[in-house]
Formats: C-alpha cells, sequence, structure tokens
C-alpha cells in the first residue's frame, strides 16, 4: 500500500485537489482521470462563507440552480444542460424523497463529475452529479465553535470536535453540531434549522477501518414559492414581497435520519474489499399556500390552502472489490462491485378548492393573515416503491507510460411499482433492464499537459402512468466527451477545458391522443464547452471557478416546438473566488477575497411561450483574519452592487435572489 501526501476522501491544502476517489470509485490522480471533475475544498467553503450546499456549487463551473422545492432545500441543479436530483454522500445516494439538503458544516470536499455517472452510481441524467465527502476523524483532539449572523437576522452556531477515544488512537471520532434560526431578506420568512453529524472510525489492524456515520437534521421553513410570473401579470413584485401567508398557516417540517456503517479491508497488498450499507428515513409534514392561477386584474391572485405528508425510506448496500496487479505486462486497477437499493415513498396531500377567486391576495400589496380555508380536496394519494439490483465492472489499464485506458460496465435491473388510491385511478408495475457502458483514453502529451476523449451513458426510470395505466420506459442518455487538463509544473494550478454532446431520450411528453397524461417520446440534447481552473497564482493567491457554454435545446416533443430552450440553463455563466492571504509583515493572517459570478438569461420553463430570467452579474467582497492560532474572524458583503434577480424557477414560479447582505462569524479553536 502506498502512502501519499493527499488522501483522495480526506482533506485538500489549499484549493486544488490532486486525487479523487469519486468519479473512478478508486485513489486515482485527478490529472490521471479522463473525465472533467472539480472539487470544491473545505477552504474554498470557508474562504466563500457558504452555509449551504448550493453556495459551494456555484464555484464549480457551470453547475446551475433550479427548482428549490419552496426554499426547503436543494432538490434538483443543472449541470452541462440538464436538471437532476441524483447526488451523493460518500458514494451513498442522498437524495431520495424530498430531503434537507446536506449543510456546509459536514462537508469536507464536494466532488462534481460531468457527464454521466451511471456505470458507477446507477440511475442518474447524462449531464453530471456531486458527491459530499463529509468531514472524518482525526487522532489529534481539536474543538472548533464557530458563530455567524447576517443583517436580515439569521444566526447560526455551530461545532466541529474530533479526537481519540483510546490511547493508541485507533478509535475516532468526530461531532458536528448545527443549529440556525431567524429572518431572512424575504418578508416574514422565518426558519429554524437543527443538526447533529456524528461519525466513530475504528482501525481495528492496519489493514481493516470500520465507520460508523450519522447525519440527523430537523428544518422548520415555510413553502415559499418566491415570486409568480403568470402571462398576464401586470409587472413583478418586489422580491421582499411573500403572497404565501406566515407562521403555522404555511410552514412545513422535514425530518431526516442517515446511518452509514462503510468498511475497507485490505485482502494483501493488492486487493482491498470495501463497502457498506446506508440507511435512510424522512418525512416532510406541515401546511402551506400555493397559487391557483392569476385574475383578468393582472395582480389578484387565488390560492390554496394545503396539508401534506410525505414519507420516505431508503436502504442501499454495496461491496466493491479492488485490485491492483500487473497482467499481460499491463498495470491494472481493477474495480468490481454489486449494489442493491430498496426505495419506497408515500405521499398525501390534501387541499381547499381551487379557482382564481379561493383564497384571493395582492400580489403587489399582500395583507396576509386570512381564515384558513377548509381542505376539500385530495390531490395526492399514493406511494412508490423502486427497488434495484446491480453488478459493474471496471477496469483502469496504463497501456503505455503515457496512454491510459478506463473501460467499465454497469448491468442493473429495476423494478418499479405504483399505486394512486385516488378514486378512479389505478397503478402499475414495471420491470426493466439497464445496461449502461462508458470508456475513455487519456494520453500525456508532457508532463504537464494531458488529452483525452470519452464516451458513456445513462439511465433513469420515469415516474407516473400512462394513459393505458402502465409505467414508462426509461429516460436513457448518451455522452461524448473530448477535454485537455494542465498542471502549472509546481502542480500549484490546474487548468482543465471540455467541449461535449449529450443526447437524452424517452423524455416524458403530453399524450397526443389525450394530454392529461404523458408519453415517453421526447428528446433533447446539449452541447458546449466548459473550462475550470483550481489553485494558487502565488503562494498568497489562491482561485477557484469556471466558465461554461451550453446550447440545450428540444429535439422532439409533441408539443413543443424544436429548438425550443430548456428551463434555468443559461448559454453562459461564469464564476470564479478568489483570496489573497497575506503570509508575513504586519498583515499576517488577513485574507481579502473577491468572487465574483455570472448568470445568462434563461427560460423559465421548458416551453415556446416561456417568460425570460434576465442576465445577472453577483459580486462579493470577502474578508477574514486569523487573529492568532486559535480564533479566526470574518465580515463578508454579499451582492455588494444590490443586483436584483432571479436565481432559478419552476413552473411558474420565480426564486429571487438575495439582496446586499453583510454578514460576519469568528470560529475558536482549541
Amino acid at each position: 500500500m502506498t502512502i501519499r501526501s493527499e488522501r483522495a476522501d480526506g482533506p485538500v491544502d489549499g484549493y486544488r485537489a490532486k486525487r479523487s476517489t469519486s468519479a473512478t470509485r478508486t485513489d486515482v490522480a485527478l490529472h490521471e482521470t479522463p473525465q472533467s471533475v472539480s472539487v470544491i475544498p473545505r477552504d474554498a467553503i470557508e474562504d466563500s462563507g457558504a452555509t449551504r450546499l448550493r453556495d459551494a456549487l456555484d464555484y464549480a463551473g457551470g453547475v446551475g440552480r433550479a427548482n428549490n422545492f419552496g426554499s426547503q432545500g436543494l432538490t434538483t441543479f443543472t449541470v452541462r444542460g440538464f436538471t437532476t436530483g441524483e447526488f451523493y454522500r460518500n458514494g451513498f445516494p442522498i437524495n431520495r424523497g424530498y430531503p434537507n439538503a446536506p449543510d456546509a458544516y459536514t462537508i469536507e470536499r464536494l466532488e462534481v463529475l460531468r457527464g454521466p455517472a451511471s456505470t458507477l452510481y446507477g440511475r442518474g441524467d447524462p449531464g453530471g452529479t456531486f458527491n459530499v465527502v463529509t468531514k472524518q476523524p482525526r487522532a489529534e483532539t481539536q474543538v472548533t465553535l464557530g458563530s455567524q449572523i447576517d443583517e436580515h437576522g439569521l444566526h447560526r452556531g455551530t461545532l466541529d470536535a474530533t479526537g481519540a477515544l483510546d490511547e493508541q488512537g485507533d478509535l475516532t471520532y468526530r461531532l458536528n453540531l448545527l443549529g440556525e434560526g431567524g429572518d431572512s431578506f424575504r418578508d416574514g420568512v422565518e426558519s429554524e434549522r437543527y443538526g447533529i453529524a456524528p461519525v466513530l472510525s475504528w482501525q481495528l489492524s492496519n489493514a481493516t477501518r470500520i465507520t460508523l456515520e450519522g447525519d440527523f437534521m430537523r428544518n422548520n421553513h415555510p413553502l415559499d414559492r418566491g415570486l409568480t410570473r403568470f402571462p398576464n401579470q401586470i409587472g413583478n413584485a418586489s422580491r421582499d414581497t411573500n403572497a404565501w401567508e406566515r407562521g403555522s398557516n404555511n410552514l412545513l417540517h422535514n425530518d431526516n435520519a442517515m446511518v452509514q456503517l462503510r468498511f475497507d479491508h485490505w485482502l494483501n497488498d493488492g486487493w482491498m474489499l470495501a463497502g457498506g450499507i446506508q440507511q435512510l428515513d424522512g418525512t416532510l409534514q406541515g401546511n402551506a399556500v400555493e397559487a391557483n392561477g392569476l385574475q383578468a386584474d393582472g395582480r389578484t391572485l387565488g390560492r390554496n390552502f394545503s396539508y401534506r405528508k410525505l414519507e420516505w425510506d431508503d436502504r442501499d448496500l454495496q461491496l466493491n472489490l479492488t485490485g491492483y496487479f500487473d497482467a499481460l505486462g499491463l498495470e491494472h486497477t481493477l474495480l468490481t462491485g454489486v449494489e442493491y437499493e430498496d426505495y419506497r415513498y408515500k405521499s398525501l396531500i390534501r387541499r381547499s378548492r381551487a379557482g382564481l377567486d379561493a383564497y384571493p391576495i395582492d400580489i403587489f400589496d399582500p395583507e396576509p393573515g386570512q381564515p384558513r380555508p377548509a381542505l376539500t380536496r385530495t390531490t395526492s394519494h399514493d406511494n412508490e416503491k423502486l427497488q434495484t439490483w446491480a453488478v459493474f465492472v471496471q477496469d483502469q489499464v496504463a497501456l503505455t507510460e503515457r496512454l491510459d485506458l478506463l473501460a467499465g460496465v454497469r448491468i442493473e435491473r429495476f423494478e418499479h411499482d405504483y399505486r394512486n388510491h385516488l378514486p378512479g385511478s389505478s397503478g402499475w408495475s414495471t420491470a426493466d433492464n439497464a445496461a449502461t457502458p462508458r470508456a475513455g483514453l487519456i494520453y500525456d502529451l508532457t508532463d504537464s499537459l494531458a488529452v483525452y476523449a470519452n464516451a458513456a451513458r445513462s439511465y433513469k426510470p420515469n415516474s407516473g402512468a400512462s394513459r393505458l395505466g402502465s409505467g414508462f420506459a426509461p429516460e436513457e442518455g448518451k455522452s461524448y466527451e473530448v477535454g485537455a487538463k494542465w498542471e502549472v509544473p509546481d502542480h500549484q494550478l490546474s487548468v482543465d477545458a471540455a467541449i461535449y454532446y449529450i443526447v437524452k431520450q424517452n423524455v416524458l411528453t403530453l399524450d397526443p391522443v389525450d394530454p392529461t397524461f404523458s408519453v415517453a417520446a421526447g428528446e433533447v440534447r446539449s452541447r458546449g464547452f466548459d473550462l475550470n481552473v483550481a489553485g494558487n497564482i502565488t503562494p498568497e493567491w489562491r482561485m477557484i471557478g469556471g466558465y461554461a457554454f451550453v446550447d440545450a435545446e428540444v429535439r422532439k416533443d409533441n408539443t413543443i416546438p424544436a429548438g425550443t430552450r430548456l428551463a434555468n440553463i443559461p448559454r453562459n455563466s461564469f464564476s470564479l473566488l478568489n483570496v489573497y492571504e497575506f503570509q508575513d509583515g504586519v498583515a499576517k493572517g488577513l485574507g481579502l477575497g473577491l468572487a465574483v459570478k455570472y448568470v445568462d438569461e434563461r427560460a423559465g420553463q421548458t416551453s415556446s411561450t416561456a417568460y425570460d430570467m434576465q442576465d445577472y452579474g453577483v459580486v462579493d467582497l470577502l474578508s477574514f483574519y486569523k487573529l492568532n492560532e486559535h480564533v479566526r474572524l470574518n465580515l463578508d458583503v454579499k451582492n455588494l452592487f444590490n443586483e436584483e434577480y432571479e436565481e432559478s424557477a419552476w413552473n411558474l414560479y420565480a426564486y429571487p435572489g438575495a439582496p446586499r447582505t453583510v454578514q460576519a462569524g469568528i470560529a475558536y479553536t482549541f
């Protein structure tokens, strides 16, 4: 076993990670991986003042925001022109049901994979995904207490403690605690968020390690659908205007529990057995207010009051065998694995009556506090079960000193069962098999410049029922990518660039016989270019970010014209985090940063009559001061020029970005 200065699943020194496990499930240098991968390390998360996972994703070039389910969390995001909700934590799927998004306080590094990841991870969209690598225990005792506030009334406290529980340092722990609450820039939108994330690691021997990790979180937050964008509106409300009621009339309680038991065991110097089991459980329950439609005056919104109870649980088991060996004169890293997942979900939603005159409010001058209307309709009462069995194999082969091959395939069977309990409805059961291969080549032109190419497939089961009461064929994607990776000779800075072409088929579109149903007959296409940079320009100046050009459109649909833009996808986007930290002199310990983000105009819906969200640019000023080895202070001004913008949309709801915000924090380590 080789000891390296940087573990592929451990802390990163600075902004540039050198190794990763997410793209191959093996410990491999990023410069040797024939795929575009970005790693957002802990230092960048702290320097940028990020408290949410979505804030950290801003510095992975080309990754955008989509439906956040009424500000409940990161439900979906966009990458390379496609919206996806599939993402992972330490290699296990975590976005099942409607969970809380992982909080930044647990993240060690955030790894974004561009292109299909189905060969290793199963169902997903072909644009890409990401894997959250969480903070792990260390033998050295250390405790950090943190506090952060902002001018809108949000206050936040965290604790991060680690150390050994025995004299030898074989049994170690990590404990992260979070408490957060207060106001936001949105009128009457108050929230509470509590979390505990314990980790125990037991090094049984030099060859065997067992890790038990949990994450338990409660999020109390209104269903804040943001601003409406109906075609007949006489204008747009200000970003702080809230037309969705206050207090218990609009408050959801989101409870999530995650437990992972992982192990790795070296059978000998060349073979390692690893895997584990994850159990997820969650509920989303409470009251909410949403739109029925806008009256002819262009300002009076008909609304409905609703009660929902959503419940889900998911069990995932993984077992992988990795071998490092020579065969036929070639070096191999062979990975084989099996995986089983059992996902179950059920929902009950009841609503007050529909209609433009129901529960009305003025979207420009709302007066909340109307009597709660009666629940008269059940609009959702169903349950779903999805089971998958998979086996995969992957080989990384050093064909020559400069040419490496990566090839793999996953064979997966899924059985999907859906039951709709509404009157006049039924259910369906379907089963299918999917094969998702991928292959890539990477060639070192010089010691610092490599070029690569890859091709891969993806698949994802569709939900819902057809006109005939059956399920749908799964979505299938094909991706082709060519790129280059360049390292500055001292390995402190890396620049990656890629061009790609992706097609996704069996997208749901309206049934031409009965448009109240869908058929899996649509096709969408994305092509583009992305450029990413990470590392140090000088020992004092570090940066991370990227640029993306995306041309994503409908290719085939029963009602939407070919060429229609896909929702939430800008043609151009750019982000860059710069930090200059003084290394000596009277200013030693002072860090000054500038973060910029530009997002081109986007369609709010995938529709020929969609509204547009305007382009925007946001500038953040960042600063921190390490008073001594124990105390770190930070003071940031987010959205310095108070730009008004919409960060994402879902149907006729658009989510406004935050105004200029001053936030301050302190961290004490002992």
